[in-house]
């Protein structure tokens, strides 16, 4: 029975191998069919049946399999499972089977033909760009000012290489309706001064070659710049009265093709006049069919023209001539403001020059907001590799004209921040703003407040504006001015230092009341830093120290163990007594770490200094849970300080973790003689 079982199971094998392999070779067989459609122009019988499911698959007729209960879904797994088929109106699903048409999707296989198509194309044919007094008219002025066309917006062929230029011109004869023998085809050129000009049209000669040979023409002469894949030409066509082509008189060597521009100052305008030669001559006085004759000109030259204005009528418009216009549109730029507090939104969009002074910009943004003093604004620039202000402002007049504002190193922005001041900035600058955050010493709680005073102040200035603005435990309290950075107290700042030395931006500046027990330090007793820090291990499998919190000083007595200043500990930072037990104590002096524990001497371990010493060589660290603590309540304007913080705990962790790489690369590497790395 067994036998039976084994045998008929094997021959279900055998039958599914077969109809496995059917499959394979029908699949080969659609992918090579849609290889050759795809040359062949498969991209026009794109069908729209399951085309959302397939990502714009393309379709293979023709080819179809009838799927099984037994196969399941194999085949179409990762892109049209089976189930998304069934339509019962439609009635695909009969008997337990599907018949569908596969679809395959080359996804890179696509891409890769169409590169391969692009080389053969490249290859074998050529793109021929033709520009028409149509494009002219229609560019000038909207577009394009300066020269005479936009070279990528214009009708373009694709000609076979091989084939003579005369089918290039019954090409353009269909889509134009110019016949063949009314055309002439001129190359254009590149002059010295970057200008893209016409230069001469095309010689019999030149049109008895095939398209390929044409494009070596210009390469020949350095008549174009750029892509020598692609023929550019201009088609100089005439029409009569009826709008129908007529012939084009012989091009001599005393004839040239001149392009005239006429410049409205009403309507500031620049634009293609028509019928410019009879108007011409009403100008100067001649019958509208009087011939002339220009000199000093060459074959693609423009001329801008105006009619003559008044000094009132100058005084009427801004650009009231040809050369004041052209100015304006080469240096014209669109300008986005953005306030600092919101430095992801426009505010505004300002059309300016980038000749525009300092003076002409404020003046401009202080118009928006209706301010008489435009020294209330302080404007910051834009950096291009973050994204973000950059982290000084401009100074008054620190930057001439707008085009330096808008350039970062090689690149070119069109955004500025801007602030609007309460006193004016030549003023702002002659004084320093620092932003302290106060420590209350009754209430667990956190102020920040912005003081600003003359650069040469010092810090006990400081000091004595903060006694002001807080509320003490008692008149005769005393302040410290603490430099903080990634939680950690760096120095006590002393009250004769300038305030002009302290890098806010670097720093956060904390403030808090001296208590009594710090002022009566005995002979024997330290004042040693105290901070909060958890362990995590990254993704890189380094050990990652996250500090958080906020630190403060501990006096450590002579011969006091570490049982004892927990207990110190545990009543300043009102922790619980089960949260309190799970927290480990260490030693940091110099970069080195020490465990503690209960019994060990903390003072024996201090090297005896100044009061303070320095404050980031010797510290206690708190390692916990971040939630474990009970943190300071920051107000309103405290949450400015909180996301100030994460950035400095950012940047703390990234030095940490680089400074560890380095540290692991150091002792890992070995020179190519073998040797390690002293």
């Amino acid at each position: 029975m067994y036998a039976a079982a084994e045998k008929e199971l094997a021959q279900g094998d055998k039958e599914f191998a077969g109809q496995h392999k059917d499959f394979k070779a029908q699949m080969e067989l659609a992918m090579k069919k849609c290889q050759e459609n795809l040359l062949m122009e498969a991209d026009e019988r794109m069908l729209a049946p399951h085309s959302d499911l397939v990502g714009g698959s393309l379709p293979i007729e023709g080819t179809k399999h009838m799927f099984n209960a037994r196969e399941s879904e194999w085949g179409y797994l990762f892109f049209m499972p089976l189930d998304e088929l069934y339509e019962p109106s439609m009635g695909y699903l009969v008997n337990d089977t599907v018949v569908i048409e596969a679809e395959i999707q080359l996804n890179n296989e696509q891409k890769e033909e169409e590169e391969r198509r692009e080389k053969v194309l490249e290859n074998l044919y050529t793109l021929v760009k033709v520009a028409r007094d149509e494009d002219l008219a229609e560019q000038i002025g909207r577009d394009f000012h300066f020269d005479l066309v936009d070279r990528d917006k214009v009708q373009g062929f694709f000609i076979p290489k091989k084939h003579p230029f005369f089918v290039f011109k019954e090409a353009v004869a269909k889509e134009f309706g110019i016949p063949v023998q009314f055309q002439r085809f001129w190359f254009w050129t590149t002059r010295q001064n970057f200008t893209y000009r016409l230069h001469r049209p095309m010689t019999p000669e030149e049109e008895s070659q095939t398209v390929g040979q044409l494009v070596n023409v210009p390469r020949e002469f350095h008549l174009q710049l750029g892509d020598y894949s692609e023929l550019r030409l201009f088609l100089e066509a005439d029409f009569g009265l009826d709008l129908r082509p007529i012939p084009l008189p012989d091009k001599t060597n005393e004839d040239i093709l001149l392009f005239f521009k006429l410049y409205e100052p009403e309507k500031q305008e620049l634009r293609e006049p028509i019928e410019i030669l009879s108007k011409l001559n009403q100008i100067v006085g001649y019958s509208p069919e009087e011939e002339n004759e220009l000199y000093e000109f060459q074959d693609g030259d423009i001329i801008c023209f105006q009619k003559s204005t008044t000094h009132e009528f100058n005084q009427d418009y801004k650009y009231f001539d040809v050369p004041s216009f052209l100015e304006y549109v080469r240096f014209r730029q669109i300008v986005h403001f953005r306030s600092l507090d919101k430095p992801t939104e426009d505010d505004f969009i300002l059309e300016m020059s980038r000749l525009d002074t300092y003076d002409d910009v404020v003046k401009k943004v202080a118009g928006k907001f209706g301010l008489e003093d435009p020294t209330k604004i302080r404007l910051t620039a834009h950096s291009c590799y973050s994204q973000q202000p950059k982290s000084l402002p401009i100074n008054y007049w620190g930057v001439e004209q707008l085009k330096y504002m808008l350039i970062h190193y090689y690149l070119v922005c069109d955004i500025l921040y801007y602030e609007v001041l309460d006193i004016p900035l030549p003023e702002v600058q002659a004084l320093k703003s620092l932003k302290v955050v106060f420590h209350h010493a009754t209430r667990d709680e956190l102020e920040i407040h912005n003081i600003r005073l003359p650069k040469h102040s010092t810090v006990a200035n400081v000091i004595n504006i903060l006694k002001r603005k807080v509320q003490l435990s008692h008149p005769s309290a005393e302040i410290r001015l603490l430099q903080v950075y990634y939680h950690k107290i760096y120095r006590v700042i002393p009250c004769s230092e300038k305030i002009d030395n302290i890098n806010e931006r670097c720093w956060t500046l904390h403030a808090e009341e001296i208590s009594e027990e710090d002022k009566n330090l005995g002979p024997h007793d330290c004042l040693i830093q105290v901070y909060h820090f958890t362990k995590e291990t990254a993704e890189d499998q380094l050990m990652q120290v996250n500090n958080f919190g906020e630190p403060f000083f501990l006096i450590i007595r002579e011969g006091e163990t570490l049982a004892e200043v927990k207990v110190r500990l545990q009543r300043k930072l009102q922790v619980p007594d089960k949260e309190f037990l799970e927290w480990t104590f260490l030693f940091v002096s110099f970069g080195f770490i020490e465990y503690l524990h209960d019994s060990d001497v903390v003072s024996s371990r201090l090297q005896r200094r100044d009061v303070y010493g320095r404050a980031w060589e010797q510290c206690l660290g708190l390692e916990h849970s971040e939630n474990a603590t009970k943190r300071a309540q920051l107000s309103g304007a405290g949450k400015e300080l909180g996301q100030h913080e994460d950035i400095n705990a950012r940047m703390g962790v990234a030095v940490q973790k680089c400074q560890k790489r380095r540290y692991l690369g150091h002792h890992d590497a070995e020179l190519e003689d073998g040797t390690r790395p002293s």
